[in-house]
């Protein structure tokens, strides 16, 4: 018999065996038939632990010594690992990671999807470390001096840090001259409970297939007198920037990059490419964190979507066309919706920029767009979607089964819901043909994942 989850308590001691993993990468054993979540403990291990957190939902527990060590364990190459709460899988070999996204993506498909056809493979990256892009600093004033780092998890405690491994160099340093210079001309942080303070965050981008880098300053007011100076100290500090920006956000929110945005030097916009394909990206615009992978993930997109060759394919969620534009060196035709006019505008001229011509974007939901082909007498053969975090609703969903296309392509960044729209996508009458993991982000527990669905034929 079961044993209720009261009579297990915050406090208690046990000795436990890890036997599987959480979707955040938490090692999972089972108390009293009760899962319950160990962070940084692996597959295979024997731990002691103590018991932290009780509730109807969930069991907690703090690994307190380690008994049996697994080979797939390895040293944090961080100081700031499991306090900043950034990575998650630092302690993990890469293989290991590797395996458990494949089995996280893989356990939600048959869990909440209810699926046999599985992920088949997760493509792995080459670059672990200093792989991403972009980098978003927070600031704040740490013993009377302004530090960068990042935030401790589910609060806005500033966890300082010095060095970043998933960041590129130019960030750190980027973010450190910035500081650098505060501390030099007695320039305070931000402060969010007052409103007091200037400087917010530090935002840096650098190309990966070029030479461009921007920082963006995020402040809630500007530097005066001091502007020129800072313009100066940056370039000296960080010789390889193409531009630098003032982004001033005076916003009491969490949003980032809000407000109105100066070009204090140089050009605000790095170029940068993805699949043979070149964007200009201005600040607030969206691109992926880590190219290299990304094209892995959209040219899977692109052979998933191209597999019935296609006249039309529509890329919902088209963002500034990334994947559309991908899509257009090989369809007949593309047609990419998105809800957002800045973005529309951004991947028109990106299109305009490469010579695509069989390529077209419309300002428009899901539902606006069917309306929209419907009007034209259009009837997309494929449909692509690469929506967020919360996955599709039940209404685009409807809206996408509405157009009758031949195929579905999805990308997902959350099994969770890629698992719950792919059983509403099978109960419209489509089933999941193929599936394959990509590592976006490695030492992290996010995966993204691309699965093709086709209609079933009466």
């Amino acid at each position: 018999m079961i044993k209720s989850m009261e009579n297990i308590k915050k406090n208690e001691l046990y000795t436990v065996v890890i036997e599987s993993y959480s979707s955040d990468a938490y090692g999972v054993c089972r108390i009293n038939g009760r899962a319950v979540f160990v962070p940084g403990a692996l597959v295979g291990e024997s731990w002691e632990v103590k018991i932290v957190k009780v509730s109807s939902t969930a069991i907690y527990a703090k690994a307190l010594q380690r008994l049996d060590t697994s080979p797939q364990r390895i040293l944090p190459n961080c100081s700031s690992y499991g306090i900043c709460g950034g990575c998650d899988t630092c302690h993990m070999s890469y293989a290991e990671e590797l395996r458990f996204k494949l089995v996280k993506v893989n356990s939600a498909l048959q869990r909440i999807g209810k699926q046999s056809v599985l992920a088949k493979e997760i493509l792995g990256s080459e670059a672990t470390k200093h792989y991403r892009n972009k980098a978003i600093f927070a600031v704040a004033q740490i013993n009377g001096r302004p530090r960068y780092g990042f935030y401790r998890p589910r609060s806005h405690d500033l966890i300082p840090i010095e060095t970043c491994f998933l960041q590129s160099a130019l960030s750190d340093r980027a973010a450190a001259a910035v500081v650098d210079f505060m501390f030099q001309n007695k320039i305070e942080a931000y402060d969010e409970q007052t409103g007091r303070g200037h400087v917010r965050h530090v935002f840096c981008r650098n190309a990966v297939h070029g030479s461009d880098a921007v920082v963006c300053i995020v402040s809630a007011r500007g530097f005066g007198t001091l502007t020129e100076e800072l313009v100066s100290f940056l370039r000296i500090a960080c010789p390889e920037l193409s531009g630098i920006v003032l982004n001033i956000n005076k916003s009491r929110g969490n949003t980032v990059l809000c407000g109105d945005f100066y070009t204090l030097w140089g050009s605000p916009n790095i170029h940068d490419s993805l699949c043979g394909v070149s964007f200009e990206i201005s600040p607030q615009a969206f691109f992926q964190v880590n190219p290299s992978q990304a094209e892995k993930l959209y040219n899977l997109a692109v052979s998933y979507a191209l597999k019935d060759d296609p006249g039309l394919v529509l890329d919902l969620y088209c963002g500034a066309g990334t994947i559309s534009l991908c899509l257009a060196k090989h369809a007949k035709k593309v047609i990419g919706a998105e809800i957002v006019p800045e973005a529309v505008e951004n991947a028109r001229a990106n299109a305009q920029r490469n010579h695509i011509d069989n390529a077209e974007f419309i300002c428009a939901d899901a539902g606006q767009a069917a309306q929209e082909l419907t009007r034209r007498g259009l009837c997309p053969e494929t449909i692509v979607v690469d929506p967020p975090r919360k996955g599709l609703s039940e209404t685009v969903i409807g809206a996408i089964s509405d157009m009758h296309p031949q195929q579905v392509v999805y990308v997902s960044c959350n099994p969770a819901t890629l698992a719950r729209d792919v059983l509403r996508f099978e109960e419209k009458g489509y089933r999941m043909q193929e599936a394959v993991a990509v590592d976006m982000f490695p030492r992290t527990a996010h995966v993204e994942t691309v699965v093709l669905m086709s209609g079933v034929k009466d």
